[in-house]
């Protein structure tokens, strides 16, 4: 399954499906898509009512043209195989699965979701947070239910047993491989979440070497995060203006057969004029989602 690479996921809010109140919430809150969990924001007692809730909330239709999805339980767990075959048919875009670290692992919950009655559209977004992940991202990304790779820094800093510090250069590394694995496949990737909800610049920063990097967009914790994460992952009205120019400039040189091109003093190839079309794309997007 291809991804829709033009499709806004700059920010992606987790969502407590035990807390019918953040639910409700969600309903105005301008993140481009939402995760509503099942798996760590709710205690073991909770698990059955939130996978209740998260249905429901699917269901109701009250979120839009935004992708709804819902973060499943591991398969390892008491929980993982009912809230499965509850989202399979609950009009989610996808399930978010924790813990992916082999393509088999994906194949036993692709066949639960279609025994369970599933839309060939419901995708699974595949969570890389393991050593293993890592190490078999490149098949990971290549599956073909997946369209989203998500990125668990939390889970993986604390397998790899590095610290969690500012600029995350122990997880530089980790985070460079999947996203060759995202883009080789031709596949979205989000980056993980912030943790320190009341250091709003350090979260801005984080953004904008996520932005940086290639970063698709990033999973979020906090409401609070979900205005500068846009801003960052949007195209601004200067970068749309020189998109045009770009683009302007290409066409009328190929009209006139013309093989070099200048925009501002600077040579134009084919490279900037596909930039600048990824671009015009994004920003389209964005004006249609809102």
């Amino acid at each position: 399954m291809t991804a829709d690479l033009h499709r806004p996921r700059r920010s992606v809010l987790y969502m407590p499906a035990a807390n019918t109140r953040a639910l409700e919430k969600a309903i105005t809150i301008p993140s481009d898509a939402l995760i509503f969990d099942l798996e760590d924001a709710v205690a073991p007692d909770a698990k059955e009512e939130a996978r209740a809730h998260a249905v429901d909330a699917v269901k109701s239709g009250a979120y839009g043209s935004r992708e709804v999805t819902i973060r499943c339980n591991g398969l390892d767990t008491p929980w993982g195989r009912d809230d499965l075959q509850a989202a399979a048919t609950s009009g989610a875009a996808a399930v978010v699965i924790p813990k992916v670290s082999t393509v088999s692992y994906l194949d036993e919950v692709s066949a639960i979701l279609d025994t369970a009655g599933a839309p060939t559209s419901l995708t699974i977004w595949a969570m890389v947070e393991t050593p293993t992940a890592i190490l078999d991202v490149r098949d990971i990304a290549r599956h073909p239910r997946v369209p989203v790779l998500v990125m668990g820094t939390n889970d993986l800093a604390r397998e790899l047993r590095c610290a969690l510090l500012p600029g995350r250069h122990p997880l530089l590394p980790h985070l460079a491989t999947a996203l060759l694995a995202a883009r080789e496949a031709g596949k979205v990737i989000l980056d993980g979440v912030y943790n320190d909800v009341k250091n709003p610049e350090g979260f801005e920063s984080e953004c904008v070497q996520g932005f940086e990097m290639g970063f698709d967009g990033k999973t979020l914790i906090h409401p609070s995060q979900v205005d500068p994460c846009n801003q960052v992952w949007a195209p601004d009205e200067a970068e749309v203006a020189h998109a045009h120019k770009v683009i302007e400039a290409f066409e009328a040189a190929v009209a006139e057969g013309r093989g070099v091109i200048t925009v501002d003093g600077r040579m134009i190839e084919n490279l900037h004029v596909d930039n600048a079309r990824r671009t015009l794309a994004t920003a389209a997007a964005i004006a249609a989602l809102s």
